[in-house]
């Protein structure tokens, strides 16, 4: 059977659908429990109960496709050094420590990256009230409640002088031993803002931010913005200019603007 973009950019959207059922019982009724992991990053019983309903979704869709996620890892096919062929990227909540705080800002993010490199991305934030998706050569788009989709589009602003960045946490620059480099690109800007987590990717997608670049990331963090940034018409490396979520640094542009923040970043 052959599987299209569309056919997979239409379950994506499912199961972040059926997930945020699941985050938003949670979220409004505050019943969980909060562990901490070995990375000292929060977790709670959603987190675990969200990644488990994807993964069900797949293993029915999908049963020979290989799954990467913060939870459970690695199951599925695997190709020895290389990257699977097919494989789903689940971000069950991003933005965990916002959730187990009652701050709206989280998301549940699902990409497949096709050998490594994501083709299809959702990005769904019931607690905003909005879902952004996109998938190679069918363009992102977002939907608000009770609203029609709309196409989206990174903004035209062409000097960092006019632009609005996230830099997202500034002690994990300096913690990462890029603090100058950080406070650099911010004074450098029209305005500069620690949005943080999956919202200031979005907000660059959507145009009304410009530039939005962070340390200390995982994969699972950054696959499913990929299609959708690029696919607005926007950019997204690594802070060395390197593409694909794998190297644990973000940097999400409108494109105009992308040589000029890795030059001060590096």
């Amino acid at each position: 059977m052959t599987i299209s973009i569309r056919d997979d950019l239409a379950l994506a959207r499912s199961l972040a659908a059926m997930a945020d059922l699941v985050s938003m019982r949670r979220y409004e009724s505050q019943d969980f429990t909060v562990t901490t992991k070995p990375d000292r990053t929060p977790v709670t019983e959603a987190d675990r109960e969200v990644e488990h309903a994807i993964r069900e979704g797949l293993a029915a869709a999908r049963p020979d496709d290989a799954i990467l996620g913060e939870e459970f890892g690695s199951t599925g096919p695997q190709d020895g050094e290389h990257r699977p062929h097919r494989q789903w990227i689940i971000d069950p909540i991003d933005g965990t420590a916002n959730f187990l705080r009652g701050v709206p800002i989280w998301g549940t993010l699902i990409a497949l990256a096709l050998d490594g490199v994501p083709v299809v991305g959702v990005v769904s934030s019931p607690a905003l009230g909005q879902r952004w998706w996109g998938a190679i050569g069918e363009g992102a788009y977002t939907q608000r409640s009770d609203k029609h989709e709309e196409r989206i589009h990174v903004s035209a602003v062409k000097t960092l002088g006019d632009a609005v960045i996230s830099y997202n946490s500034l002690p994990a620059w300096i913690e990462a031993g890029r603090g100058d480099n950080a406070i650099a690109l911010a004074t450098s800007a029209w305005r500069a803002r620690a949005i943080g987590d999956m919202w200031s990717y979005m907000l660059v997608a959507e145009g009304a931010i410009d530039v939005a670049t962070e340390c200390d990331l995982q994969s699972y963090d950054m696959a499913a913005l990929i299609p959708i940034i690029t696919e607005a018409g926007g950019r997204f490396t690594d802070i060395e200019g390197r593409d694909g979520p794998w190297n644990g640094t973000a940097c999400a542009t409108n494109g105009l603007l992308h040589d000029d923040v890795l030059e001060l970043l590096r």
